[in-house]
């Protein structure tokens, strides 16, 4: 890591105003004035006129997305979900995984990209539950093409086995396990329907906490955390 980025995020201040006081003298690691320019952190201690520094411990949020609003920190043409949280908040975040601009519910944000990446690869096949919301009633042999396995337009393979629970003609439980490109809607679309409204209730064993309404947040629990450790 970058000795001015570690003190950026550990003061606050900018990293040209971080360079500055390294160059000032006003920087020690682990007693060395005119430290070298990266910290290896393996027990390397960092001083700021003789005061040590620590980084700030990662954050864990979940927040309810609303329609109309992106998953990307910056966007020139909507609000994005770092938009509807407080300033002090918003420093280093990033989403574990998106919803489409007019999909809804549960989103993860953090600072802690180890964790984000347990949450997203492919590999850990961690399942997200949609409510979904169809044009057509679903028919039974849709639902059975949904627990088999859809093939996609443009896709060489179907997609896993998904879990379905039937809530009425047009609405459904949708639990699939990887994130392909619009997935939800490109398999609804692969049984001859068309997805009308999508909502993500839950990532792996966390759901949307429902007190939260459309737009708020709240920090996790250390022990929600420890459901992506």
């Amino acid at each position: 890591m970058r000795l001015d980025y570690f003190i950026a995020h550990a003061t606050g201040l900018t990293r040209s105003q971080a360079k500055r006081l390294i160059a000032s003298g006003a920087v020690s690691v682990s007693g060395v004035a005119r430290p070298t320019a990266r910290l290896q952190l393996d027990g390397e201690q960092v001083q700021l006129d003789g005061t040590p520094l620590t980084l700030p411990g990662h954050r864990y949020l979940m927040l309810h997305k609303p329609h109309g609003v992106v998953c990307s920190t910056e966007d020139p043409g909507h609000r994005t979900v770092l938009d509807l949280l407080p300033g002090d908040q918003r420093r280093d975040l990033h989403s574990a995984g998106r919803l489409d601009l007019d999909t809804t519910g549960l989103v993860l944000l953090t600072t802690d990209g180890q964790w984000s990446h347990r949450i997203t690869s492919p590999n850990t096949h961690c399942p997200k539950r949609y409510r979904v919301t169809t044009a057509l009633p679903l028919t039974a042999a849709a639902v059975q093409q949904l627990r088999a396995g859809v093939l996609l337009h443009d896709s060489p393979t179907p997609t896993r086995p998904a879990e379905v629970e039937q809530l009425a003609d047009a609405e459904l439980l949708l639990t699939i396990s990887e994130g392909r490109y619009h997935q939800v809607k490109r398999m609804l679309a692969a049984t001859g329907n068309r997805v009308t409204a999508l909502h993500r209730e839950a990532i792996g064993a966390l759901s949307l906490d429902p007190s939260l309404e459309a737009g708020a947040w709240r920090f996790l629990s250390g022990s929600e955390v420890a459901l992506f450790a």
